[in-house]
């Protein structure tokens, strides 16, 4: 199987997108770790599948899978460039895009100056929507990691997150802390692991072990849990600045039942052709 694909990256997040409209795609786990290694693939954090909607009225459907194979619900970074990427293949012509996701529909908005803004829908802080095994609802809850204790938000943005207030996020324990809330047995299918600095009520610092992946550079979706988990304890007002290793992204939340707004930018790094 040869495919056609494009390498594109969202703040240093890198993804393969492929058409799968206009050419014959079969995918399996061990497929997509093949794409995804660094040394005898291609090399990303995902694949992202473009294909025809299930429905009449959305334009397309997005599919993500992680670099060890697992297809996940949402990825932000990735739908900036799925949108930059329909354009450019020619796919639409059109500025405002609906995609399916395997957990609802994604609008993207193409603006102007090549930025991309996101309407991630509403968040979900209900425990069992992540799923998060929790009594009840709170703002957050205390997490046991080898002993200690610390505290996290559980948000769900159409995939799950838990963020963990640090005062400093170039020292906090990435890598050491990721991998725990991970793969915690009080998420049942894994989480995103989310450490964040509030620097003032419209800016704060960030860094993510996404599922599947490891750090990244960069994750909407996380950025967009981290602002929600900030709001509802208090912290942050309702559009902030998020400061990733990648770079930056604007997030906007105005409450609850109100959707999330993320915008940032989305770069093509070449095209390819690569034989599976």
């Amino acid at each position: 199987m040869r495919l056609r694909f494009s390498k594109m990256h969202g703040l240093g997040n890198d993804f393969v997108v492929i058409d799968g409209i206009n050419q014959r795609v079969r995918l399996s786990p061990d497929k997509v770790r093949r794409i995804a290694d660094r040394h005898i693939g291609i090399g990303c954090d995902q694949l992202l599948l473009v294909e025809k909607p299930t429905s009449s009225d959305v334009d397309f459907r997005y599919r993500i899978f992680n670099c060890d194979g697992s297809e996940v619900e949402n990825c932000g970074n990735g739908a900036r460039c799925f949108a930059i990427f329909v354009r450019e293949n020619k796919l639409t012509g059109r500025s405002r895009i609906k995609v399916e996701t395997a957990t609802g529909i994604l609008e993207l908005i193409i603006k102007d100056d090549g930025q991309v803004t996101v309407d991630m829908g509403a968040p979900q802080l209900d425990p069992a929507s992540l799923p998060f095994i929790a009594p009840k609802q709170a703002n957050n809850y205390k997490l046991e990691l080898d002993g200690q204790m610390i505290e996290v938000g559980a948000v769900s943005m159409g995939n799950p997150h838990a963020v963990t207030l640090v005062d400093c996020v170039t020292s906090a324990p990435v890598a050491i802390m990721g991998p725990l809330i991970e793969a915690h047995p009080r998420f049942p299918k894994r989480v995103n692991a989310g450490f964040m600095q509030v620097l003032n009520r419209g800016e704060v610092n960030l860094r993510v072990f996404e599922r599947g992946v490891g750090e990244t550079q960069a994750c909407g979706t996380g950025a967009c849990g981290a602002v929600v988990s900030g709001r509802v304890q208090g912290l942050l007002d309702s559009t902030v600045k998020v400061n990733l290793p990648g770079g930056s992204l604007s997030i906007t939340w105005q409450g609850p039942g109100e959707p999330v707004l993320m915008t940032g930018p989305a770069t093509t790094v070449f095209h390819g052709q690569i034989k599976i």
